[in-house]
């Protein structure tokens, strides 16, 4: 599922028509909404644009909501790059690195990027730039060594956009390998984005290990599945580096391509508690819908 925003006030200004008299100052209303965003994609996984808000339902805790307000313009992105440098990820490292370079290339103006580098543990190499080739130049350093503390580096990535300028924040991690040298847990890092307002976006290339799980311990692709249907991004694998092309151009395409729904939430408790969210689209034909699971609500 892909809600983006937790319950945020949604300051709107509602500009009077252009006349020949003196225009007075636009009417400000304060309305406290859940924003929700969601991305919509077909069976190709492509996006299904030009809905409308009639398409849309939303449940909280089961209770519908009422939607009062709808959006389908592309905001400014704030992402993070978390990128694998372990030592497994020595082969496939120049694919990935031009993949994830073509990927900023199809950004807008406003969109600011930041590069955390992982092995034994992450590092912010790169703060945020909208200057691309400032961007291109530091992950073309980047080379192969250690181990992998992808918990740690994505947790690093969800505080670090903590201090981004957008209101829109995501996270593209790229990896080929599951954790073995965090100090954080899995429990850490979901807790972390349930409470963040941060999308998740996975890319397992070539070499990732399908292991099963075993007793008291999950797979690496489904603790990656865990974790973007946590924040309602996406997950994908693939074992043909010549692919990443592809995937990258999804990505990009659904994170240009969501729409944002608020409602006033009918629980009006601030009680601080977890709330889930349930988001329907009706359709003419199958679509997937990618939402956040919940939010926390405001306390008193």
């Amino acid at each position: 599922m892909t809600l983006g925003f937790p319950t945020l006030f949604l300051f709107a200004l509602l500009a009077l028509p252009q006349s020949s008299e003196p225009q007075q100052a636009p009417v400000k209303v304060d309305v406290d909404l859940v924003l929700v965003s969601a991305a919509v994609t077909d069976h190709d996984g492509s996006p299904v644009t030009g809905l409308e808000k009639s398409h849309f339902q939303v449940w909280e805790d089961k209770v519908e909501q009422d939607i009062r307000y709808f959006s389908a313009e592309e905001i400014p992105v704030s992402l993070g790059v978390v990128f694998d440098i372990s030592s497994s990820m020595g082969d496939k490292l120049s694919v990935a690195r031009d993949a994830v370079t073509r990927f900023l290339n199809t950004g807008a103006s406003r969109d600011e990027y930041a590069l955390i580098e992982f092995n034994n543990r992450p590092h912010v190499t790169q703060d945020f730039t909208s200057d691309i080739t400032e961007f291109q130049n530091r992950i073309a350093l980047v080379s192969s060594s250690g181990s992998t503390a992808l918990y740690d580096a994505v947790y690093l990535g969800i505080e670090k956009l903590r201090r981004a300028h957008n209101r829109r924040k995501a996270l593209l991690l790229v990896t080929d390998g599951e954790d073995n040298h965090s100090h954080y847990t899995l429990a850490d890092l979901k807790e972390l984005a349930k409470e963040s307002d941060v999308q998740l976006f996975a890319i397992g290339i070539a070499g990732f290990p399908i292991t099963t799980a075993t007793k008291g311990r999950k797979s690496g692709r489904a603790i990656l599945q865990e974790l973007v249907d946590l924040t309602g991004g996406e997950v994908f694998f693939t074992t043909d580096v010549q692919k990443l092309d592809d995937i990258c151009s999804k990505i990009s395409e659904s994170l240009r391509s969501e729409y944002v729904i608020g409602y006033a939430s009918t629980n009006t408790a601030k009680d601080g508690k977890w709330r889930r969210l349930h988001l329907k689209v009706n359709a003419i034909s199958p679509v997937s819908i990618h939402v956040r699971s919940g939010y926390y609500a405001p306390v008193q």
